[in-house]
């Protein structure tokens, strides 16, 4: 039996490649498992590298707080309101810089920007989700934007994903956050200071939920901060090498549902973590 001092008062979960299915869909049993939290007054919430107009689909899943905690932290996102709450994006001028710098050392490259109010592709960039762009009027150089931008893409076609992210990681250095989901060779550029863990911890602190109150759930890099933060931590087993290592636990993969089958074992009074 789960000792009730053990039990989460909140649940974190990654996406892709940890909730959801390998085919992005969310299953009936974790479907089932999720709702069981709610009734439980487990809270949950979704952590995630998805920009917000990626998650609106999962809006009966999201609770009542109906917050999800988007790009990598930069976005505090309300689902039913459409609306972004809450934004730590990376300075303009910091973000030109950037852009500038790996332009003139990478070949190929081409940069997007996650805004409040959508994605700002450039032309040249070479998009993982071509169905996902804007329609052309919403084209435009990074240089042209004025706000804050919660995550700078940069893919390049011409270098191999490893080394392309190991050379953004070091022409970026500490002037903003550079993580890797696992996307087609996409760095994924935020803000400095910001992971999924600082968004995460300010939110639960505001609801005097500590580190040791959370089970959280993850598959890549971008997830270690949260992992490394929560008291227990889940990697599923199709994670990356680095998450597996890190983890405290480790559950099946998300085709197999995996985090369902900790939460129904925790909700049947099993101790999952026996």
């Amino acid at each position: 039996m789960t000792d009730p001092a053990r039990q989460p008062r909140l649940i974190a979960s990654d996406l892709d490649g940890t909730l959801l299915r390998p085919d992005g869909s969310v299953s009936e049993r974790t479907r089932r498992a999720l709702s069981g939290l709610a009734e439980a007054g487990i809270e949950l919430v979704f952590v995630t590298a998805r920009p917000p107009r990626w998650v609106d689909h999962l809006a009966d899943l999201v609770g009542a707080h109906g917050i999800v905690l988007c790009v990598n932290g930069a976005f505090v996102y309300d689902v039913a309101r459409h609306t972004v709450v809450e934004a730590h994006g990376i300075p303009p001028a910091t973000a030109r810089a950037i852009a500038a710098d790996l332009r003139r050392a990478l070949p190929g490259v081409g940069f997007a920007a996650e805004l409040t109010d959508g994605i700002r592709p450039e032309r040249e960039y070479p998009a993982l989700h071509p169905e996902d762009l804007p329609p052309p009027g919403a084209y435009g150089p990074i240089a042209a934007i004025d706000e804050p931008i919660g995550k700078l893409l940069a893919r390049s076609l011409e270098l191999p994903e490893a080394e392309f992210i190991r050379h953004v990681a070091d022409i970026v250095g500490d002037r903003a956050q550079v993580t890797y989901s696992g996307g087609g060779g996409l760095a994924e550029i935020g803000p400095r200071g910001v992971t999924k863990a600082t968004t995460l911890v300010d939110w639960c602190a505001a609801r005097g939920v500590s580190g040791s109150e959370v089970w959280a759930f993850g598959d890549m890099p971008n997830d270690l901060p949260m992992l490394a933060w929560a008291g227990t931590s889940f990697a599923v087993a199709n994670a990356h090498p680095d998450v597996l290592a890190a983890a405290s636990h480790v559950c099946p993969s998300n085709a197999d549902d995996g985090v369902a089958l900790i939460l129904e074992s925790l909700l049947s009074h099993l101790d999952p973590l026996a």
